[in-house]
């Protein structure tokens, strides 16, 4: 183990700010001799395992700094492997401050801890990995944990964090092994005229292992989506309705909605949670030629959004096609049939298209409008939350649907 590892660490365990409850931690080996400056020489013989003590905790003149709960794990049967002390106090930042450094002040005064620190950012999970406490999967689940912004994500990092992930990948490894293990023995003693390949089955092993690897790749691919999000983007010509549709689906006047076309020159997202899934949705300047300079850096950025896709609700101007203007209708038809080769050609491979029809509050009745070819296509009106919702529903589960 590096030096580093070895040396006592401390650090405030709980997040920044103000609170009920603060935790300070310490961790390292032999740290029973922390307890009389800290708790005073009449508790520090009576210190059970694993058992809350309410007490006070003092200061190097012997005065209470705080009153909480005192707990000491010894190694091995601790979170990070080794001693571990948690001094859960009032959560007043300048009270925790105050907690670590008495702790630091105290270890000064102990030869055997006199190297104590402060913890680096996540050194008490790095410091379990290291001592067996977790695998590097589980270690990274504690992160994810962490940082889950939906129920979805949460459940799924705590089921890693128990070890089913590392499982599975253990499962995969034991199988190549034992086919691994079959093909040196045919070539090691082709003597014996045994065929062991065939003997065992092997190519009918290695399709279930395929399979197997294949099925896994698509849990961790979904399992991503769910900790980092599904990005959307909404794309189209100008005027059909972006805006208006990313601010219904955010519940807030997010992006400026006017009739005139070519409102949007730049991306707006908001990132929503439907069903435990987050969707970032990118609101993008419309689709068409322009001698506008800052509409084309718009477009331009339109067509990178595109690029970086999860997925795509490619808004269509229903009114506009259905529009008696002939001219009008004409125009917006052809250069929607220009947009979609090129969008799907820019879009990364596999990443769902949604096609929507807006504005069904200026149609006539229609139904063949929604319809385009055997792509999935929706009518609806972006003014009604309910329907932009359906919208977004229909879209972040097509997007887990590709992914099995």
């Amino acid at each position: 183990m590096l030096t580093r590892h070895a040396d006592p660490i401390v650090a405030i365990a709980t997040a920044p700010g103000r609170g009920a409850v603060g935790i300070v931690r310490i961790s390292g080996k032999q740290l029973q001799p922390l307890f009389t400056p800290l708790l005073g020489a009449l508790r520090a013989d009576s210190m059970p395992a694993r058992e809350a003590k309410y007490l006070k905790f003092l200061d190097s003149s012997g005065q209470p700094i705080d009153q909480g709960l005192f707990l000491y794990f010894p190694a091995p049967h601790s979170f990070t492997g080794e001693d571990v002390i948690e001094l859960q106090a009032h959560g007043g930042p300048v009270v925790l401050r105050l907690l670590v450094a008495r702790v630091l002040e105290a270890a000064q005064g102990i030869e055997s801890l006199n190297s104590m620190r402060i913890a680096q950012p996540g050194e008490f999970t790095e410091r379990a990995f290291l001592n067996d406490k977790m695998d590097l999967a589980q270690a990274e689940a504690v992160a994810d944990l962490i940082d889950a912004s939906t129920d979805a994500a949460a459940r799924g990092a705590a089921k890693s964090l128990s070890g089913a992930f590392s499982k599975e990948v253990h499962g995969l490894r034991d199988a190549l092994i034992h086919l691994r293990m079959l093909v040196e023995a045919t070539l090691d003693f082709p003597e014996e005229e045994i065929e062991h390949l065939s003997q065992h089955k092997a190519r009918s092993q290695l399709d279930a292992l395929q399979a197997a690897l294949q099925n896994f790749q698509k849990k961790t691919t979904q399992g991503a989506l769910l900790r980092e999000g599904i990005k959307v983007v909404i794309a189209g010509q100008p005027n059909a309705g972006k805006s208006s549709l990313l601010n219904a689906l955010a519940g807030a006047e997010l992006a400026i909605v006017t009739p005139i076309a070519g409102t949007t020159r730049d991306k707006v997202q908001e990132t929503i949670s439907i069903e435990g899934v987050p969707l970032h949705i990118v609101d993008t300047a419309g689709l068409r030629e322009s001698d506008d300079v800052v509409e084309q850096i718009g477009i331009e950025r339109t067509w990178q959004e595109i690029g970086g896709a999860d997925c795509l609700i490619h808004l269509h101007d229903g009114a506009a096609e259905q529009s008696s203007d002939m001219a009008i209708a004409t125009e917006t038809i052809a250069l929607r049939a220009a947009l979609m080769p090129a969008i799907r050609q820019k879009l990364p491979k596999n990443a769902p298209v949604l096609h929507v029809w807006n504005k069904a509050d200026l149609l006539a009745a229609n139904p063949a409008i929604a319809k385009l070819h055997d792509e999935p296509s929706l009518l609806i009106s972006a003014k009604p939350a309910k329907a932009s919702t359906r919208c977004a529903k229909i879209i972040g589960s097509r997007r887990l649907a590709s992914l099995g």
